[in-house]
């Protein structure tokens, strides 16, 4: 590499960091790890390393038909907010202490808050397959089915995240783990749904020039 491309590169690099400290709060909210096979390359910690470097409050894993990262996405964010934890819990201990003079109570509480903010908040999701029709109904292989971005928003939106993926794989397998409208509507409650990318099927509308149709389905 010549000394102007390591200049060029530099300068790159430091345009990178100072957009990233002066952009609006970002969240990526799609994002492949290793376990899309075939698909995603990072790994969890360096997602996750890369997300908090820039300056993200947090990130997504979104892998393709599986949540087989996630014990691994939550075990490595607990461990990275490890030291913002014990500084929650000792305030709270604090709090919570009848000898901690008034003034100083009375303080706590705005603290508890502001380290909370400094918490890296893992979301779980799943990129799904959503098949044409019923996903029992076995029709052309070559049918990938269509992606649709699932997250679950709390703790019953991960259940049931858990529940469809889990029914993709165990009934709706066809080539791939497939989910349908129907059980998505079933267990619904707790999630955001997003379309994803250009294989989801209002992208592939939007495409097609279909507009109207597209507006229907969303």
């Amino acid at each position: 590499m010549s000394v102007v491309d390591c200049g060029v590169l530099l300068l790159t690099l430091q345009s990178q960091s100072f957009i990233f400290k002066h952009m609006q709060p970002f969240v990526h909210l799609h994002v492949h790890s290793q376990y899309s096979i075939l698909d995603g390359q990072a790994s969890i910690p360096a997602l996750v390393d890369k997300a908090i470097a820039n300056g993200m409050r947090g990130i997504a894993i979104t892998d393709h038909g599986n949540m087989f990262g996630i014990k691994e996405f939550f075990n490595y964010v607990e461990k990275k907010n490890g030291d913002v934890n014990g500084l929650i819990k000792s305030l709270k201990k604090e709090l919570d202490n009848e000898e901690t003079a008034p003034e100083r109570r009375a303080a706590i509480p705005a603290e508890i808050e502001e380290a909370k903010k400094k918490l890296f908040i893992p979301i779980f999701g799943c990129e799904m397959y959503v098949s044409l029709g019923a996903m029992t109904e076995h029709i052309d292989k070559k049918d990938t089915g269509r992606h649709l971005v699932v997250l679950a928003k709390n703790e019953k939106g991960y259940h049931n995240l858990v529940k469809l993926v889990s029914l993709a794989w165990t009934d709706g397998f066809y080539s791939h783990p497939r989910i349908d409208k129907e059980h998505l509507e079933k267990y619904h409650e707790g999630l955001i749904i997003c379309s994803a990318c250009l294989g989801g099927e209002i992208p592939r509308l939007i495409q097609a020039g279909e507009i109207e149709k597209a507006r229907e389905v969303a």
